[in-house]
């Protein structure tokens, strides 16, 4: 990791899922049309974006955590990654940088697949009261889909409300298979609301707010806000309760992720219409 990356990642702090599926599809949109609706395909790239976004800051976070407080971790079984996952760090002074290498493929214990490697750096200071991770992508895949780019993660041990939390601000792209394309800019604050004190990871819960632009392959962009705050639960590949507002022109779309279960269904209604009942395929 060069550190004139690191550099510019600090100066510039980089601005800043279940993937979802569905047996129809919108009529082709117009390409800069403020008009036409949100398209189910919108929402669902959008979805997949979050899905990457959030698995990543599992990750990091958790590697992050193994390094500086491994006495928190009593037993391999506590640790999120699997044994396919190798994790190396150097030092330089105080700045530590821990490379995640997942080689050709490896499956999390929640079932996604992930190849290539994230790279984040820090400077460590187990004392200060928060942290800031830099990180990147390189030739990383998520489910088959390529991400490029990174951001920054600022961890906070406690918030107003006594919890962890974690702004996370993000540049990132991902390409899927057949060339299509979207570029996430924007930020997300989740807090850690359980499994605070625990050493197991599978009653990690977070609470997550936050707002960004997506801008497809052909130059539309939506601004996505988080209306009601999102609830990830790591031992769920699902987000399971929240809703999301996807805003162009005149057109908006509401995406509800449901009641709390642990499933695939979600739901979108557009500019006030009938909601679509669809699947998350994480």
């Amino acid at each position: 990791m060069k550190k004139k990356w690191l550099n510019v990642v600090r100066l510039s702090a980089l601005v800043g899922v279940g993937l979802l599926t569905s047996c129809s599809e919108d009529a082709m949109q117009v390409a800069g049309s403020s008009e036409e609706s949100i398209t189910l395909k919108e929402a669902t790239e959008d979805a997949e974006i979050n899905e990457v976004s959030d698995a990543s800051s599992d990750i990091i976070e958790e590697v992050y955590v193994l390094q500086e407080y491994p006495e928190t971790k009593s037993s391999e079984a506590d640790q999120f990654l699997p044994s396919c996952t190798t994790v190396t760090r150097e030092f330089d002074n105080a700045t530590k940088t821990v490379t995640i290498d997942f080689g050709e493929g490896c499956t999390l214990r929640n079932g996604n697949v992930l190849g290539g490697k994230i790279v984040f750096v820090y400077d460590v200071d187990r004392e200060a009261a928060s942290v800031q991770l830099a990180f990147e992508y390189q030739d990383f895949s998520f489910n088959g889909n390529v991400v490029s780019g990174g951001g920054t993660i600022l961890r906070e041990r406690e918030n107003a409300n006594g919890n962890p939390q974690s702004t996370k601000t993000v540049d990132i792209t991902v390409t899927w298979p057949d060339g299509t394309f979207a570029q996430r800019k924007g930020q997300r604050v989740r807090e850690m609301i359980e499994g605070q004190g625990t050493s197991a990871w599978g009653d990690n819960v977070f609470s997550i707010t936050g707002d960004w632009s997506f801008t497809r392959k052909n130059g539309v962009e939506i601004t996505v806000s988080i209306q009601e705050a999102l609830r990830r639960e790591l031992a769920c590949r699902f987000i399971v309760s929240g809703v999301i507002m996807f805003t162009r022109g005149e057109s908006t779309a509401l995406l509800d992720y449901g009641d709390g279960n642990c499933d695939d269904k979600a739901t979108l209604t557009r500019n006030g219409g009938e909601p679509n009942e669809i699947h998350l395929r994480g």
